[in-house]
């Protein structure tokens, strides 16, 4: 496998937020990069700057195809693929939220995830040079952060679980891995809340080597690992006392039955 030396990007939900700031670090390391996302006057402005610009909502899968057929026309191949685009869910306790609230909500934060990868993959697999595809989860695709807020959690499980399968589907020179903000100084919430988090220029120049790296996970707030643990600890807890002892249980592990299939 040759280096990586991406020359390209596209990134949606670029038009501020980690994906402005993802696209602004790019471009400062020579990147070009297609920024997508809804119309308006924060995509307009771009337009003035070093970026190639194209509205999108990712929840339409036509449109996302048509940003694949703008990105390898203008750019002849795509080496960074960023489904980046999100929005903030629903608050409320679960019977309290509106389904269709809910089931649009998933149509941005998580069927927007997949339509990328979609709509880009087959064309990265066959320009046959090494590039990646991130998916933007969070620290809320492996724990609860801020309470009453299900439909965003559950989506962003679900990006993590998304992107863990899609990514045995890749061939060797296409990578696809997740990054998992912590808590970032952006848009998606209140002002007066989400100023206490990390500036968003601090948190790309942590991740960026990572995505450089093709990292399968790409992490930035070291907290994180105690929240994670305060699910795992109960997990191990539960195995070890409940479970079958993995040397009895092998017998009924998928990956190994499969596997002992194939051979036969």
């Amino acid at each position: 496998m040759s280096e990586f030396n991406p020359k390209t990007a596209v990134i949606t939900g670029g038009a501020s937020g980690i994906g402005l700031g993802l696209a602004r670090g790019l471009v400062a390391s020579g990147l070009k990069v297609l920024i997508a996302d809804l119309p308006g006057e924060k995509l307009d402005a771009l337009s003035a700057e070093d970026f190639a610009t194209q509205p999108c909502d990712v929840s339409d899968l036509t449109q996302v195809e048509a940003l694949a057929d703008t990105a390898f026309s203008t750019f002849g191949t795509v080496d960074l693929l960023f489904n980046n685009a999100g929005v903030n869910g629903p608050r409320g306790r679960l019977w309290e939220v509106d389904p269709t609230e809910a089931r649009a909500h998933f149509d941005i934060n998580y069927w927007g995830v997949w339509n990328g990868c979609r709509a880009f993959a087959p064309r990265m697999i066959e320009q046959g040079s090494p590039s990646a595809i991130y998916n933007t989860g969070s620290e809320n695709s492996f724990f609860c952060a801020v309470p009453q807020t299900a439909a965003y959690i559950s989506a962003k499980h679900s990006v993590l679980g998304l992107t863990e399968s899609f990514r045995e589907d890749l061939p060797e020179h296409v990578r696809a891995g997740t990054i998992i903000p912590g808590w970032v100084f952006t848009g998606i919430g209140s002002e007066k809340l989400m100023r206490h988090g990390m500036p968003v220029e601090d948190y790309i120049d942590i991740i960026l080597p990572q995505i450089m790296a093709r990292r399968r996970f790409v992490v930035s707030h070291g907290y994180n690992e105690v929240r994670i643990a305060e699910r795992t600890d109960e997990l191990s807890a539960s195995y070890s006392k409940h479970a079958l002892p993995p040397e009895e249980d092998a017998k009924y592990d998928v990956r190994l039955t499969i596997a002992k299939m194939m051979q036969g």
